[in-house]
């Protein structure tokens, strides 16, 4: 199955546009500022980072496995981004891995309370006589559900 997913990307990235003058420069052995080719599994680099080519279902498989799996224990937003970016490189990456942590269910479960708690309401003092005293309460900054 890795060789299946490493063929994919071998292929797509082979042929994405995007990529095709620097393929053609790194195949003629010219030096490109911070791109590489992998010899024995002939993957692009990008600053020694697999380059992943514009394949949603790729790129949603490398976010599972850095994000779902037991292993990587479901962490938040900057900790997925890391764990991705230690060894994968493809462009837009920071806004979709926010977008997929952030629609999480899991993570919204389990997110973390970043506020002081919130204080007691204290009543008023009663009044000597009917309009004597007026008040009115705003609840605000609630935490979001």
């Amino acid at each position: 199955m890795f060789s299946d997913v490493v063929y994919q990307i071998q292929n797509e990235v082979w042929l994405a546009k995007e990529y095709k003058e620097i393929l053609t420069q790194l195949a003629r052995g010219e030096l490109v500022p911070d791109y590489s080719l992998e010899a024995q599994a002939r993957l692009l680099l990008f600053k020694d980072r697999v380059v992943i080519p514009r394949n949603p279902e790729i790129q949603l498989d490398i976010l599972q496995k850095h994000h779902n799996s037991l292993l990587a224990g479901n962490p938040f937003q900057e900790k997925t981004l890391k764990l991705i970016t230690r060894d994968f490189f493809w462009s837009g990456m920071n806004q979709i891995i926010k977008d997929y942590v952030s629609s999480c269910q899991q993570c919204s479960r389990n997110k973390n309370i970043h506020h002081k708690k919130f204080g007691l309401l204290t009543p008023l003092q009663v009044p000597s006589g009917p309009w004597n005293a007026l008040s009115m309460e705003f609840i605000t900054k609630l935490p979001l559900s």
